[in-house]
């Protein structure tokens, strides 16, 4: 229930913040790392599923907030998908002030969430992912490129259209969630008070030229002149409803023109390159812009190296690169794999979430707190992870293991992002369904009860550590000297073992009487063997990119 107090007066044409410029766009972060592949939590009819959810949890908040049990019993799922929603929740919320999102790990069950996020959570999980494009000569693509590693993925300005034409379809039903009846009139005078008009938030934001609105109050006008020692007098929904659906359509018109304009003139640049460029090519595609992630698309056959200077803070997404070694070291938000094969791809310290989808034959080494591996073949993942890693999808030979590097400014990357090098999960995976409900593809009958492949561990005696060349000697050097994340009792072992044999042999060579002419035939088959192991290995490429740099 909510005051009778009610502001009528219709919306005020003056914008609050003094910029006729601001445009609304999605979060894209919910809909790119905050769908879970768990059937109970989508719902074919969101409104009429998720009222009386909403009233059930309500009857079990305390301040405004729902644990871990009261998910659990209202949703009618296990204890470890309600601590799942939590993590999720946590790692897409928009607020960065969050009890949920500050909370120890294992405080998240007590913690809990807002209801009001938490109900803006579930209803996106009826979300349906836009199909990428073919693109437009796929046969000449497919006479280049290998048809089981080259992905399309959708472009950012396509995704962006995708989820606003969700938005307007639904943002009505979404109001209605977070609105009050007014005391005394019924469901018919639903309101909005400014707090829940925030939490909206958690689904679009303002902005323009790379400038953000901070909270949403501020972009819109409802509030724009309130009283900061008086409560808000709470709005009717409808005429939040109409505004948002208003600006709503305006962004959808930019973005259409913008579309024609590049279809009229030149070609996606971006797409041509990175599907027709020959495989014998290196393409370092490093593109960003104001808002999204960086993208780093259709490297082939070479190394790219990216530091702090270049990615700090930042979201990035790897996209289609083949046979590369690839260096992301840098403190980051969020991560992308996406249908890469046939590399090492090295991430610095993720403190949001990371996600590797359709990557064949791919090593990742990566710092984060989450990680979700879905429909990836033959992969090997070196992790330094805070939370279980999901594993959803059709996957197949996937293996795990141990974080298994280190780089001079991991430690204060980790720190920084707020990953807890004394936690790893990395062999807790939790696999999920085999089939995502969020594709817009059609799925037998039954399949979506079918579970994901599990990962296996990889075998100690198999371990080994991978060592990140200094590629610039002249930058400053951090204080990491070593692994901070302990390693397993077994594979610690192996590790002290090898590096045992590695020192008797040194000392063996040392007190090895030889003639001068025997000592160069043993450092020319030692050149020699070291030679063959770099090109068997594809090291050579690396040395060369070195020493190219």
């Amino acid at each position: 229930m909510t005051e009778e107090l009610i502001d009528q007066s219709p919306p005020p044409d003056p914008d609050p913040i003094q910029n006729s410029n601001l445009i609304i766009h999605p979060r894209r972060v919910p809909f790119e790392h905050g769908l879970l592949p768990i059937q109970k939590l989508v719902f074919t009819d969101p409104i009429l599923n998720l009222a009386p959810i909403k009233q059930k949890l309500a009857s079990l908040a305390r301040n405004h907030r729902v644990g871990s049990a009261a998910i659990s019993d209202a949703l009618s799922i296990s204890d470890d998908h309600a601590r799942l929603v939590l993590e999720t929740l946590a790692s897409v919320l928009h607020c960065e002030t969050d009890p949920l999102v500050l909370a120890k790990p294992e405080e998240v069950d007590s913690v809990g969430a807002d209801l009001r996020d938490l109900i803006l959570f579930l209803y996106i999980q009826s979300y349906k992912k836009l199909l990428p494009r073919t693109h437009k000569d796929s046969a000449s693509v497919a006479d280049l490129v290998r048809s089981n590693s080259r992905r399309f993925m959708p472009s950012p300005t396509d995704e962006e259209a995708h989820q606003l034409s969700y938005l307007q379809k639904h943002i009505a039903n979404i109001i209605s969630l977070l609105a009050e009846p007014v005391e005394g009139q019924g469901d018919d005078s639903l309101v909005l008070s400014m707090e829940s008009l925030e939490h909206i938030g958690f689904l679009v934001h303002y902005g323009d030229k790379g400038f953000d609105v901070p909270s949403l109050s501020q972009a819109t006008p409802f509030f724009a002149n309130s009283d900061p020692d008086m409560p808000a007098v709470p709005v009717p929904a409808s005429q939040v409803n109409d505004w948002l659906l208003k600006d709503i359509a305006s962004a959808l018109e930019s973005i259409s023109n913008r579309i024609s304009g590049k279809e009229n003139g030149a070609s996606n640049a971006s797409d041509q390159n990175a599907a027709m460029a020959d495989s014998s090519v290196a393409l370092n595609k490093v593109s960003s812009n104001d808002r999204g992630p960086c993208i780093i698309e259709g490297v082939s056959k070479t190394s790219l190296f990216k530091q702090a200077s270049d990615l700090k803070g930042r979201s990035v997404k790897v996209a289609n690169c083949h046979d590369s070694v690839i260096y992301l070291l840098a403190p980051l938000r969020y991560a992308t794999v996406y249908g890469c094969s046939d590399s090492t791809i090295v991430l610095g310290a993720a403190g949001k979430a990371v996600k590797v989808e359709h990557c064949e034959r791919v090593h990742v080494i990566v710092a984060t707190k989450r990680i979700c591996i879905a429909n990836c073949r033959e992969c090997v993942f070196f992790l330094g992870v805070n939370q279980r890693p999901l594993i959803v999808g059709d996957n197949h030979k996937l293996q795990v293991a141990p974080y298994n590097t280190f780089y001079s400014h991991l430690e204060e990357h980790i720190t920084e992002v707020g990953i807890q090098p004394t936690i790893n999960k990395w062999n807790e995976s939790l696999a999920l369904g085999a089939i995502d409900p969020h594709d817009s593809l059609s799925h037998p009958t039954g399949a979506s009860d079918k579970q994901a492949e599990p990962a296996s561990c990889v075998d100690p005696d198999q371990f080994t550590t991978f060592l990140i060349p200094n590629w610039f000697a002249g930058e400053a050097i951090g204080s990491t000297k070593d692994n901070p994340f302990p390693l397993p009792d077994a594979y610690k072992a192996v590790q002290q073992t090898n590096l045992k044999n590695l020192e008797e042999t040194r000392q063996s060579l040392r007190e090895t009487p030889l003639e001068e002419n025997r000592k160069r035939e043993l450092t020319t088959a030692f050149h020699m063997y070291f030679k063959d192991w770099l090109y068997a290995t594809g090291n050579i490429r690396q040395l060369y990119c070195l020493q190219g740099d």
